[in-house]
């Protein structure tokens, strides 16, 4: 139903300040999970979802994301020297090909809806995903594969849910949820952190979205909402009865690596999973616990 997803937006402006001092002169998504930055996790997902196009809204100061999807051509000169051809493929395998990569500057950090505003040429007339690196998901299929496949059948806007204690609903956007057919639920409504006695529900929006090109007609006469940031949760509000709006309650584990404990968190589960450390790490948390 409709144009199929080809283009993503992974918004990267942010300042990452609760990651002080590691992030004043590094990109927030450039912090390695393992052996390798939270933004290539997000784009090696997009690739599997099948996105073509890939669009980077920047911000000051985020130039070592442009130069990691670049050629870095003293690195690969020095490792084809040594012959190190496994380490040379490690270090060319993150680049997407020539012309599928764009960038665009947010200049002022007034919120994630103004920040997907800002890809607004770049993205045109067509369906997009959008993809917070924050938000890391591990999952036997990558979490935007699973809403492109749903999306494909479904049309219209899509987002992933998970449920969150009731306590913090006012961390999140927040669903109103209608009919429940397996992991999709009609969204007939949204609220951006309430409070949890005037929450709807608690079913949380986290970082993955299917958004229709006429999102950007509500966000150009958008006003600031919770924060006093344009938020992309109000934009996507206004789409719902002028076009198909569902959630997936997605099969996966998210990790929230916009704070240190879930960065943490996400760092441990992914090197248990890790075919070379996974073992050693299992280890020694077990000689770690053993000593707690």
């Amino acid at each position: 139903m409709g144009r199929r997803v080809r283009k993503a937006v992974f918004p990267v402006g942010g300042m990452g300040t609760r990651f002080l001092p590691a992030t004043k002169a590094l990109p927030k998504e450039m912090l390695p999970v393992v052996d390798k930055p939270l933004i290539q996790y997000a784009v090696e997902e997009a690739i599997a979802a099948g996105i073509e196009e890939f669009i980077f809204v920047t911000g000051r100061g985020k130039t070592a994301i442009e130069d990691h999807f670049d050629h870095s051509f003293e690195l690969q000169s020095m490792l084809e020297e040594r012959g190190k051809q496994d380490m040379l493929e490690i270090a060319t395998s993150m680049m997407p090909r020539a012309g599928t990569i764009a960038y665009t500057r947010q200049q002022e950090p007034l919120g994630l809806g103004h920040a997907v505003w800002c890809a607004r040429n770049l993205v045109g007339d067509e369906p997009f995903a959008v993809l917070l690196a924050d938000d890391l998901i591990q999952a036997r299929t990558p979490c935007l594969k699973q809403m492109v496949d749903a999306q494909a059948r479904q049309g219209g806007n899509m987002i992933a849910a998970m449920d969150v204690p009731a306590a913090h609903t006012d961390r999140y956007g927040i669903i109103s949820p209608g009919f429940q057919h397996g992991n999709l639920i009609e969204v007939t409504a949204l609220v951006e952190k309430p409070k949890p006695d005037q929450a709807p529900s608690n079913r949380a929006i986290i970082g993955r979205y299917i958004l229709q090109p006429e999102v950007f007609e509500v966000l150009e006469r958008q006003g600031p909402g919770a924060g006093n940031e344009i938020q992309l949760t109000d934009s996507m509000a206004a789409l719902i009865g002028r076009q198909p709006f569902f959630a997936i309650a997605f099969e996966g584990r998210r990790f929230d690596c916009g704070d240190k404990l879930g960065f943490l968190q996400a760092t441990i589960a992914f090197g248990l999973a890790h075919r070379e450390i996974g073992d050693g790490l299992k280890t020694h948390l077990g000689e770690l616990a053993a000593t707690l």
